[in-house]
C-alpha cells in the first residue's frame, strides 16, 4: 500500500522464467519441425532423382528391345509364321502391363526381362539350324566337325593300300596325304565358326589346339601303320 492509499500489485514470482521456458520450447519445436521438413525434402529429391534415372534407363532399354525384336519379327515372317501370331492379344497386353503399374523401376525390370527373352530368341533363330549343338560344350561339339575331316584322308589311304597293296599309288597317296591334316584343320576351323555361332556378333570357341590334335593323330597313325606294312612286305 502506498502513502496515498493506492494498492500496488506485487511482482509475480517466476514470471521471466516462465517466458524464457516457453520461448525455448517453441524454438525446440521449430528446430524439430525444420529438421523433419528438411528430411522430407531430401527424401523427395532422392526419390525424384532415382525415378528420373529409372525413366531414362527404361527408355534406353525399350529402344534396345525394339531393335532386337524388329529383325526377329522379319526372320519369323520369312520362316512362315503368320503376322497375326506376332502381335500380342489384349489379354496378353493386360497381363504384361499389370506388374509395371508400380512405377518406372518395375517397367525397367520388365524390359530387362524382355531383353533376356529376346537374347534367347536370337540364340534359337541365329544358330543356323543347329540350336542344340551350338549350346554343347566346345570340345565334343567341335569334334563332330574335326573328327570326320580328320578321318577322311586316312580312310582313303587305307582303301588304296588294301586295293593296290604296296604299289606306287599307295606311295603317292602317302606323300599327298602329308599336308592334308593342315587342310582338314582349316576346313574344320571355318566350319565350326559357320555352324555353331549363336549370333552373328558372337565369337565361337573353335578349340584350335584340340582341333589340330584331332586332325593330326589319325594321319600320323595311318601313315606310320602303312609305312610299317610296306616295309614288312
Amino acid at each position: 500500500m502506498s502513502e496515498t492509499g493506492t494498492a500496488v500489485p506485487a511482482p509475480r514470482s517466476g514470471g521471466p522464467t516462465v517466458d524464457v521456458d516457453a520461448a525455448g520450447a517453441a524454438w525446440a519445436d521449430y528446430v524439430a519441425a525444420a529438421r523433419q521438413l528438411d528430411g522430407v525434402r531430401r527424401a523427395a529429391a532422392t526419390a525424384a532423382s532415382e525415378q528420373a534415372r529409372s525413366v531414362a534407363a527404361a527408355r534406353e532399354e525399350l529402344t534396345a528391345v525394339r531393335e532386337r525384336l524388329a529383325p526377329q519379327q522379319s526372320r519369323l515372317r520369312e520362316l512362315g509364321v503368320p503376322a497375326i501370331s506376332l502381335v500380342p492379344t489384349p489379354p496378353e497386353v493386360t497381363e504384361a502391363a499389370r506388374p509395371m503399374a508400380a512405377g518406372p523401376a518395375a517397367v525397367l525390370a520388365a524390359l530387362r526381362s524382355a531383353r533376356g527373352w529376346a537374347d534367347s530368341a536370337d540364340d534359337s533363330l541365329a544358330a543356323r539350324g543347329l540350336p542344340r549343338l551350338a549350346r554343347w560344350p566346345a570340345h565334343p561339339r567341335n569334334l563332330l566337325v574335326y573328327g570326320p575331316l580328320a578321318l577322311l584322308v586316312p580312310l582313303v589311304q587305307l582303301v588304296l593300300f588294301l586295293a593296290t597293296g604296296t604299289g606306287p599309288l599307295t606311295v603317292v597317296a602317302l606323300v599327298v596325304g602329308l599336308p592334308l591334316p593342315a587342310v582338314a584343320f582349316m576346313l574344320g576351323w571355318l566350319a565350326v565358326g559357320r555352324l555353331f555361332r549363336p549370333r552373328p556378333a558372337d565369337r565361337v570357341d573353335r578349340t584350335p589346339r584340340f582341333g589340330a590334335l584331332v586332325c593330326l593323330v589319325p594321319a600320323v597313325l595311318t601313315t606310320a601303320g602303312l609305312l610299317l606294312a610296306m616295309l614288312a612286305d
